[in-house]
């Protein structure tokens, strides 16, 4: 396995026929050893190949929402040695039961909280998980149905690079946190309770990433190919960094488009008015309009590759065209034969 686990526990959160939420705790870190590498191995890749995930860092009282520090408290507790990890667990889940306790819409879960490492780095991987009910098939071929932790479907959880943390506390994005389904506004409660708010928005950076990619290729003296031969440098040069976890550093990528003789790529972005921070996660949804473009709307879904715009895509923003091609073998087909039918 990729990762060493250090710690793990769970806490339930659970309702009363009244609506009421209680917070049954454990009294010891899961014993388990091997299912709890083999679980917190899954959530970490899981977690890892979530797109459009949230940064952010622990507020203190002053800041956007006035973050409540409690949870920071006790985990600087732990780590210094002044709580056990139990203690620390018990404080969260009971911070986590406060929070759920100012909604209607919680119906309780299953608090995680794992602290592991993986490539040298620590974190604490916090999560709230649902229980899922599954058929089993017994040895005398009777069904069973039992319930089992919904681990594939990760909708509250955040994870705190504790390295990053220590080593500069002054980040915006030592943690990371998925966003809802409709948006960051459906795990409001989940950081609040952290204490978390959000800092360097990865796609916000992505995109003036691409701004910038964009204007470098467009001043210089690179013909089609070559200008898309600078894109898909740093295409791949984010996906691997968004694969392996690490930050794009603009040094590390200006060194990758080196080659093509131009301006240095550093200087042409931090001299711009692209508000780009030195290293920051991407977001590879974003950048992947560097190779292709997509759109859906009106019941009409669009995609190709970039290297075909100008060639087999022709598009006249005056007219609000597209004009294509070459039709692809299998739509072409499906159009052949509708047109018979009519």
């Amino acid at each position: 396995m990729s990762i060493h686990v250090e710690q793990a526990i769970i806490h339930a959160i659970t309702q009363n026929k009244e609506g009421q939420l209680s917070c049954r705790l454990r009294p010891q870190p899961l014993l388990n050893g091997t299912a709890v590498e083999a679980m917190v191995d899954e959530l970490h890749q899981t977690y890892s190949s979530k797109a459009g995930k949230g940064f952010g860092f622990f507020g203190v009282n002053g800041d956007d929402g006035e973050a409540n520090p409690a949870f920071k408290d006790a985990l600087q507790s732990y780590l210094s040695n002044e709580l056990g990890f139990v203690e620390f667990s018990a404080s969260a889940g009971k911070l986590l039961q406060e929070e759920l306790s100012k909604y209607d819409f919680s119906q309780g879960g299953f608090l995680l909280l794992a602290l592991y490492q993986h490539m040298a780095t620590d974190y604490l991987f916090v999560a709230l998980l649902n229980a899922k009910s599954s058929m089993t098939v017994l040895d005398d071929m009777e069904l069973t149905q039992n319930d089992h932790l919904d681990l594939a479907n990760l909708q509250l959880a955040a994870r705190i690079d504790l390295t990053e943390w220590q080593r500069d506390s002054e980040s915006r994005k030592y943690i990371s946190f998925v966003r809802g389904r409709a948006g960051r506004k459906v795990a409001d409660f989940f950081l609040d309770f952290m204490g978390c708010v959000e800092g360097i928005n990865a796609k916000q950076q992505s995109k003036q990433l691409m701004q910038a990619v964009e204007d470098y290729v467009a001043e210089g003296d690179l013909t089609k190919d070559e200008r898309q031969e600078c894109r898909n440098r740093v295409f791949e040069y984010c996906q691997e960094q968004v694969e392996t976890g690490i930050d794009v550093q603009l040094k590390d990528l200006a060194d990758e488009l080196a080659e093509s003789g131009m301006e240095s790529f550093y200087d042409f972005a931090v001299q711009g008015e692209y508000e780009l921070e030195e290293n920051f996660p991407a977001d590879k949804s974003t950048l992947r309009q560097l190779k292709k473009f997509s759109g859906t709307g009106g019941g009409v879904s669009l995609s190709f590759d970039s290297t075909h715009l100008g060639e087999r895509v022709i598009y006249d923003p005056v007219s609000d065209t597209i004009l294509i091609k070459g039709v692809p073998a299998n739509l072409k087909d499906q159009l052949d034969r509708r047109l018979k039918s009519n």
